[in-house]
């Protein structure tokens, strides 16, 4: 028997330390959390993707009381790109949330399993990594791809 050791690589970064593009992406996804639908966790999650035509597609939780029937906001954010714009493939991520006090949560939050399988499958249909954003109030988190949010991804092959 042998035990081996997975390593995630983030970089911690502070908003005003990030380019333009990545702190638009963050600004999109915070805004997308305003059209969340959560009357019953109050747990407000927005997302925005960069696609590499130049649009961003974004993405709010959605709740149902015949629970699990609602959906995230990244696979509200992915299913919604992908058949917006089904040529286009995704470059990037940025996930924001609002807790039940009403206030940008502290620490950055990262996709649900279902989320990270999801986004998995349009990072292998882009064929390259796709950068992952998690923003928080006090600091934020950069992953290289999705792949590193789901280091035993299940895959085709």
């Amino acid at each position: 028997m042998k035990e081996a050791t997975i390593t995630i690589p983030v970089i911690e970064a502070q908003y005003d330390e990030l380019t333009e593009t990545d702190r638009r992406l963050i600004d999109e996804a915070r805004q997308a959390t305003e059209r969340s639908y959560a009357p019953y966790s109050r747990f407000h999650v927005g997302a925005a993707i960069l696609l590499d035509n130049g649009e961003t597609v974004t993405g709010a939780n959605q709740e149902n009381a015949a629970y699990p029937s609602g959906t995230c906001a990244e696979r509200s954010a992915c299913y919604y790109a992908h058949a917006r714009y089904p040529e286009a493939r995704f470059m990037a991520i940025a996930i924001a949330a609002r807790g039940t006090d009403g206030l940008e949560v502290a620490e950055p939050i990262s996709p649900c399993g279902a989320c990270r399988q999801a986004l998995l499958e349009y990072e292998t249909l882009a064929g390259r990594n796709v950068r992952v954003i998690l923003a928080g109030r006090d600091r934020i988190y950069i992953l290289p791809s999705v792949r590193a949010t789901l280091p035993l991804a299940f895959t085709e092959f």
